[in-house]
């Protein structure tokens, strides 16, 4: 579904990324993880073509990402960033059914996708008249993946989707992600701080250092096979801060 060939992004003197080859098969999911900075998050921004590189391109779906056909290609993938990213000014409905309405669904075309997305990610039909501010957390997230499944996309890109909630319900979503995305069948991929967590939802696990990918695979490889004296570490720092959690190796 997406082929990076040699992607390079620069902020001033800072290297985002650095020469990245990467494909990500259709239906598959993949993680990005790796240290704060290491540029996953900017990764994920070139797939959906929010920023583009400065050397290199990406092709999606066979077809080079660029501006004359990005707006086309954007409504093939859903987005989700951290704590859902919604219009403040508009209701939980509003939020999710907006690029439908813009490009002029019928009512009833609208009405039914939405009960199928509410069904889908267990969403209280009472929630849909609430604005963002007056939802949970989790459910603020819920609304932000419904309104990137709206348009029944290809891929579903997430930055980050559970960093900011407390632990239990970070559990549970982690198992109504993982239930959802067996059940679309899609390309996915999602950034994400803790290994666990890509080791639960991803089927690959990219590991990123300093704008480069380190190691690309199992966590079980990475455990076994380490690619490189920073892989060891950062496996070794994750166990131990969850275990400093009180969450077990």
């Amino acid at each position: 579904m997406f082929e990076l060939d040699r992607i390079t992004k620069r902020y001033g003197s800072s290297l985002a990324l650095d020469g990245i080859r990467l494909s990500i098969a259709r239906g598959s999911t993949t993680a990005l993880i790796g240290p704060s900075g290491c540029g996953k998050s900017t990764l994920l921004r070139i797939l959906i073509g929010l920023i583009e590189p400065d050397v290199g391109h990406v092709r999606f779906d066979g077809q080079m990402l660029e501006r004359t056909r990005i707006r086309a290609q954007r409504q093939r993938m859903g987005y989700v960033i951290q704590q859902g990213g919604l219009f403040p000014h508009l209701t939980a409905r509003e939020n999710v059914v907006l690029m439908a309405r813009l490009l002029k669904w019928s009512s009833d075309r609208i009405k039914t996708r939405l009960s199928e997305l509410m069904e889908l990610t267990h969403f209280p039909r009472a929630g849909l008249e609430r604005y963002p501010t007056e939802l949970s957390g989790g459910q603020n997230q819920r609304v932000g993946l419904m309104r990137a499944l709206m348009l029944d996309p290809e891929v579903l890109l997430l930055d980050e989707p559970l960093g900011a909630l407390d632990p239990m319900i970070r559990y549970e979503l982690q198992e109504e992600l993982k239930q959802i995305f067996a059940t679309l069948d899609k390309t996915v991929v999602l950034v994400t701080h803790d290994l666990a967590e890509a080791a639960f939802l991803g089927e690959t696990i990219v590991l990123m250092r300093a704008g480069r990918i380190v190691q690309s695979g199992s966590l079980d490889e990475m455990i076994r096979a380490p690619a490189e004296p920073f892989v060891e570490r950062f496996v070794r720092a994750q166990r131990s801060h969850r275990v400093a959690l009180g969450e077990g190796a």
